[in-house]
């Protein structure tokens, strides 16, 4: 006798963005969001993942669509994997409260229609000169980024399984 299997509940997190306005409604505040294109799931994205959520009680994870990603030039080959695929290994890890995309180059207009009270990044950025930043300051928010968790970046991990070829 043959078992079907349910839906890993997880996948209930990842939703288009006209779904998440009134997800997020739901959340409880303050709402924490990231954005990326979390090609290469690692050590580092998991634990800047796990600081951005300890600043509020939930997050939401911005993703760049496969296109959006391609334009970030980070190589004819990239993303490795599909929007998709990284969006389903993101909703797998607790911290994560929901995923949702973004298919232009900056997050600012999910942003803005998401309204997150805090809004986190990655180390690299300098915040004060963000739109993203005043945007969210503009009403009444807090931007600020996250130190790297140095020696993981997805770059140097696809460089690193080339080179050993």
């Amino acid at each position: 006798m043959s078992k079907t299997l349910a839906e890993p509940e997880f996948l209930q997190k990842i939703c288009d963005v006209q779904s998440a306005v009134g997800r997020v409604r739901q959340m409880a505040h303050p709402l924490v969001f990231t954005n990326g294109v979390f090609d290469v799931l690692h050590r580092g994205h998991v634990t800047y993942l796990a600081q951005a959520r300890a600043l509020g009680q939930s997050l939401v994870v911005g993703l760049n669509t496969d296109a959006s990603a391609r334009r970030l030039g980070k190589g004819p080959e990239r993303p490795l994997n599909s929007q998709m695929d990284r969006a389903v290994m993101l909703a797998a890890l607790e911290c994560v409260s929901l995923v949702t995309w973004f298919d232009e180059d900056t997050p600012l207009e999910l942003i803005r229609t998401l309204r997150p009270d805090i809004l986190v990044k990655g180390g690299d950025y300098d915040m004060q000169t963000l739109a993203e930043t005043r945007l969210v300051q503009g009403w009444g928010g807090t931007a600020l980024a996250i130190p790297f968790v140095h020696g993981y970046s997805t770059t140097a991990l696809v460089q690193k399984i080339r080179s050993n070829r």
